[in-house]
């Protein structure tokens, strides 16, 4: 190798590490699994180096558009692979203590909720709508990306805003947030029907993500009264010998379980004045592993 092809190589790299957050961003956003988003990393990595790097004008949405367009790939054919998951399926959680926005301009598209509503967009949908929020691209931009057209790509990310917001209370803030949180996990705990339905919202809805690995509802348990009672009634065996960890994942408040130093779950609500909406139980081993790593 030639001292300029060592040079080359070292751009590259420097040119790539630089940008390599928001790939990860991108790609998390569009696909739900810090895995998944690694995986588009890689992938974008081995094209880059097979790539004219010396025609390439604009590096960084050259990379951007690589990573987009791989995880528009991934969607289109993940759809069998979600329609036979076990249970409902919900996004693996990330720690963004180091990095509150997760490469983006914006922390859009990064909580639980949207990221759930997300899985029902179009691939498209998904992407335009991820690039606009959370990265604030411009429509002109993302038309070159998913190669459409501007005018259609207003309407992608406009159909996209709708189901989001269709499906969005008012948030709680984030110190109610955590104050529910932690009021449903002592509630859980002490199996108190009352207690848990005091800070459970009307039409609540529980999800367990198990993904077929560890026993979980493989069906959504809703309304206040049946979560209530679905909580307590495995309370005493759930519970015993279990730590909880005060966390935030996702840019949110979090509740690390963890039983002989292993995580097993990670759970958390979707909170708003009217009180949790959702409570979300990941325990699926496969997508624990980003958040885990930290209770030492």
């Amino acid at each position: 190798m030639h001292a300029n092809q060592h040079a080359n190589l070292d751009d590259a790299v420097a040119v790539f590490g630089a940008v390599r957050p928001r790939l990860f961003g991108i790609a998390y956003r569009m696909l739900g699994t810090a895995a998944d988003a690694e995986d588009i990393v890689q992938e974008t990595w081995v094209r880059w180096q097979g790539t004219d790097r010396t025609v390439v004008l604009d590096p960084a949405a050259f990379l951007a558009t690589t990573a987009t367009r791989l995880s528009i790939n991934v969607l289109q054919s993940a759809k069998s692979r979600r329609e036979t998951y076990i249970g409902p399926w919900l996004p693996e959680p990330v720690d963004t203590s180091a990095d509150p926005l997760l490469g983006a301009e914006r922390a859009e598209a990064l909580g639980f909720a949207v990221l759930v509503v997300l899985e029902r967009l179009t691939p498209l949908e998904r992407a335009a709508y991820v690039l606009r929020e959370a990265f604030a691209y411009s429509y002109g931009q993302i038309a070159e990306i998913v190669q459409h057209t501007e005018a259609s790509v207003r309407q992608l990310v406009s159909r996209a805003r709708k189901h989001v917001a269709g499906e969005r209370r008012c948030p709680a803030s984030p110190a109610e947030h955590r104050r529910l949180l932690d009021a449903f996990v002592r509630a859980a705990k002490t199996g108190d029907l009352a207690d848990l339905e005091r800070v459970l919202a009307d039409d609540v809805v529980s999800y367990s993500d198990g993904g077929g690995a560890v026993r979980a509802s493989k069906f959504p348990v809703r309304g206040r009264e049946t979560v209530a009672k679905f909580v307590r009634a495995f309370h005493t065996h759930f519970w015993d010998g279990v730590a909880t960890t005060s966390t935030e994942a996702n840019g949110q408040p979090a509740v690390l379980l963890s039983k002989g130093g292993e995580t097993f779950a990670v759970l958390t609500v979707v909170a708003s004045d009217q009180g949790i909406d959702q409570v979300l139980w990941m325990m699926n081993p496969a997508k624990l592993s980003a958040v885990a790593t930290r209770v030492a």
